[in-house]
């Protein structure tokens, strides 16, 4: 590694002519993007949102790459804007030969302007297409740039993809580097609340595949911060994957090489589990669907392995001659990851690697490294050949069953289940199949279905959980016969065929109860991990039939779930109702109300969330009511705090005059900052609630406070409700929302579901199956990694993961059923 960091100094120079304002070339305009946004990020979702983080990201983690960077850090703002910095070389600043602009402006605002197109300016690199930061800066309702460069500190503002201040230079440095600042546009996202753990995770793993790099993410919104910087690399990596694993060795294998400068990293670790996890990347991209790398790292390890035990002695117990890859990867967690100046990528996606040389570098790689380890390390290697050795015997156990099975036709992809009602369409493309919990829903489903289009196949109760289970004990599971004889593509990675896929619609369909979310998750498990391809491909869904059914008089209504219910009440019961709050004229109603209405609901959801975790609603809502500045500063002067104690007071007093109330100021003197302890008596009954720093900067108190101010611009309590002839005072939001909703659910039934069998078949149909009607969840799989470690933890034999899984979700369950 010295070596390594020490050419690191010598490239730091930023005179070198390598990456300069002659080496950005621009490809094209960028005036499809705002209109077409998920063409470039994906989707306007929360996938597409962090993508724009990971975009400006890979920028600076390609100055690491380079050579020229060691330090990224990220920050989450409590408005959520987001601020990137590096130490790299930063964006070069003087005028673009073609284009006659400061070069960061052009890099900025046009499409493709980028180093990367040169192979000059880079060795390797990362990013979506080479477009990223562009793409970031046209999404984004503002974005500020400064670059610390040529001893000189500049910076620039952008509004929607537009420079709106030219570059300007602002101070004197000896420093380099590059800081983005962008707030993503609320026009285009449907939400802008970043996931600090969906970052941390994308980092992480950046952090993992690039040794050395020192990334970090602070997110001020809860005062919560990580570091990642991994000496260890790839080999840090697998041993992430398989903490909730049982290794059955200690240390995890690595290897590295470089040819042609292609630099070739690979960790190897076994595991007593039964699944394959090899996870490979080229140049920092996750190439999901492998390529030339993977084929030639798994035909040099079957090659490799069996050389080995042959000529030890090993195999003499095997009825085959060698072991077979899958004997040899069962068990198996591999982190592959290459780096190379001009990938080739299969289509659009960056999903799977092209360069047909890279699979010779890689076989003689894995032959030359990994046959010196095995020679140099018997027990090791002795373990290893044990374990493909099981791998072994229990593929053959699986073919034996597999042809005891097939001969009784519960195999043969010609022959279907007895209890599958199939559909008369023969095109899979036009077909779906419903895989359905219990008889009683199978037989519902049977008679409300559309029989040209549509097949039903019950389950009769919960399949093997298949995380615990070697393959050959998974095909003498009754009921995952029944579904891989349904489906028709077979099993494994010889059968497997998705050509031969009978339906491209599967639709797990399950009750809304616990039993019902348990075999939903088997399901999820046999499907991840035995036919991960139907996800991959889009053909997994889940049913969401309907929580309720409301009835007044004749007219019968469907809702999926609580907020669709309060909505309906809502709709039917604002009708004639006025409110008119505390010193105002003019009452609220019809649209104005129902608005309000449902503002208060979200608030009191967002209150019930906080109540959860110890804070008591009732301060929540009275500080949020304050009309003062509340922020992560707000506690810092103690004259604020007296202020803000003084406030509570108040409020709390004309809110809720039968209670005791105590507020106590206490100094922490690590933040230089107060805290300000609430004790409420009432009924007997005491509840204390710290508010400090890291609460009043968190995003749910922001969005309380938001939510709160939004209320009173419309008026503040006390309010007079007008309902025809009655007429009422109400203290606060909470009792305006009750009174309407007592209103509302006069004369209506209201019955909730727990059970498809509840519903007869022609409210199945019109809930659940009907494809005008209906809401179907598509299962997809974006991040392979995190989804192993979930269903390791979840599903598998480890108890010490699930147990602190389960200890750290259990406050954000509502509405279980047991």
């Amino acid at each position: 590694m010295a070596k390594k960091d020490d050419a690191v100094e010598e490239k730091r120079s930023v005179d070198s002519p390598e990456y300069d304002e002659k080496s950005i070339k621009v490809l094209g305009g960028l005036d499809a993007v705002r209109k077409r946004p998920a063409m470039y990020i994906g989707s306007t979702g929360p996938m597409g949102l962090h993508h724009l983080v990971y975009e400006v990201v890979d920028n600076s983690v390609d100055e690491a790459l380079a050579g020229y960077c060691k330090n990224i850090e990220v920050t989450i703002h409590s408005d959520n804007s987001v601020t990137v910095v590096d130490d790299g070389r930063g964006i070069p600043v003087k005028l673009h030969p073609e284009k006659k602009k400061p070069t960061v402006e052009v890099v900025l605002t046009e499409l493709h302007a980028g180093g990367k197109f040169e192979n000059k300016a880079y060795k390797v690199y990362g990013g979506l297409h080479g477009v990223g930061i562009t793409v970031v800066n046209f999404l984004s309702e503002r974005l500020e740039v400064e670059i610390k460069r040529d001893g000189q500190v500049f910076q620039q503002s952008y509004k929607r993809g537009k420079a709106a201040t030219p570059l300007n230079v602002v101070g004197k440095t000896k420093k380099t580097g590059t800081t983005v600042t962008f707030k993503p546009d609320s026009v285009i996202f449907e939400s802008l609340d970043f996931s600090f753990d969906t970052l941390s995770t994308r980092l992480r793993e950046m952090a993992f595949l690039n040794a050395g790099i020192r990334i970090t993410i602070k997110d001020e919104r809860a005062d919560k911060f990580h570091e990642f910087q991994y000496k260890g690399g790839i080999t840090s990596f697998v041993e992430h994957l398989n903490k909730s694993k049982n290794p059955i060795h200690p240390k995890v294998i690595f290897f590295a090489g470089e040819k042609e400068s292609v630099q070739m990293d690979m960790a190897l670790q076994w595991n007593d589990a039964y699944n394959e996890n090899v996870f490979s990347y080229a140049n920092n991209i996750n190439t999901t669907e492998g390529g030339t790398h993977m084929t030639g790292f798994r035909s040099a390890l079957t090659r490799v392995i069996n050389s080995y035990a042959e000529k030890n002695n090993l195999l003499k117990d095997l009825k085959d001659t060698t072991l077979q890859g899958d004997d040899i990867r069962e068990g198996l967690t591999a982190v592959i990851s290459i780096k190379l100046p001009n990938p080739q990528f299969e289509g659009q996606t960056k999903t799977k690697l092209g360069n047909s040389e890279v699979e010779g570098y890689v076989k003689s790689i894995v032959n030359e490294k990994l046959s010196a380890f095995l020679e140099e390390n018997p027990s090791v290697s002795k373990k290893i050949i044990g374990k493909s050795l099981d791998g072994a015997r229990a593929r053959e156990a699986a073919r034996k069953a597999k042809e005891m099975i097939r001969r009784k036709g519960a195999l043969d992809s010609s022959s279907l289940p007895g209890k599958l009602a199939d559909c008369q369409e023969s095109n899979p493309a036009l077909s779906e199949i419903f895989i359905v919990e219990g008889e009683s829903a199978g037989g519902s489903a049977k008679q409300g279905r559309d029989r040209r289009t549509q097949a039903i196949l019950p389950l009769k109760g919960k399949i093997l959980n298949v995380e615990k289970a070697r393959f050959d004990k998974v095909l003498s599971n009754e009921e995952i016969r029944t579904i891989i004889m349904a489906l028709g593509c077979g099993i494994g990675s010889e059968e497997f065929n998705p050509a031969k896929l009978r339906y491209h619609k599967i639709v797990i369909m399950t009750d809304a109860d616990v039993d019902g979310s348990h075999i939903r998750t088997l399901l999820l498990t046999f499907f991840y991990r035995q036919m991960p391809h139907l996800a991959q491909n889009g053909h997994l869904y889940i049913a969401q039939p309907p929580l309720y059914k409301v009835k007044r008089g004749k007219d019968e209504r469907y809702l999926k779930d609580e907020s669709s219910l309060e909505d309906f009440i809502f709709e039917s019961a604002h009708e004639g109702i006025t409110v008119t709050p505390r010193g105002k004229k003019t009452a609220i109603q019809g649209k104005p109300l129902m608005d309000m209405l449902k503002q208060i609901s979200r608030l009191e959801r967002r209150l019930a969330r906080i109540k959860r975790r110890g804070k008591d609603s009732a301060v929540i809502s009275a500080l949020a009511m304050m009309d003062v500045l509340l922020d992560a500063d707000a506690l810092k002067k103690n004259s604020a705090v007296t202020r803000i104690i003084e406030g509570l007071k108040t409020t709390m007093k004309g809110l809720y005059p039968d209670r005791a109330i105590e507020f106590t100021p206490e100094k922490d003197t690590e933040r230089d900052s107060y805290a300000i302890k609430c004790s409420i008596s009432h009924n007997g009954s005491s509840v204390e609630t710290v508010v400090d720093r890291e609460f009043l900067a968190s995003a749910d108190f922001q969005e309380i406070h938001a939510a709160v101010k939004n209320l009173m611009d419309a008026g503040a309590p006390p309010f007079v409700l007008k309902n025809g002839e009655e007429e009422d005072t109400l203290t606060g939001f909470k009792s305006v929302m009750d009174y309407v909703l007592d209103i509302g659910k006069k004369g209506l039934s209201i019955q909730r579901y727990k059970g498809l069998g509840e519903m007869n078949p022609e409210q199945l149909w019109e809930t659940t199956m009907d494809p005008e009607k209906r809401v179907l969840l598509q299962v997809t799989i974006e991040d392979a990694v995190e989804a192993d470690i979930i269903f390791t933890k979840l599903m598998g034999d480890v108890v010490e993961p699930r147990r602190e899984f389960i200890e750290r979700h259990a406050l954000e369950v509502t509405n279980l059923d047991v």
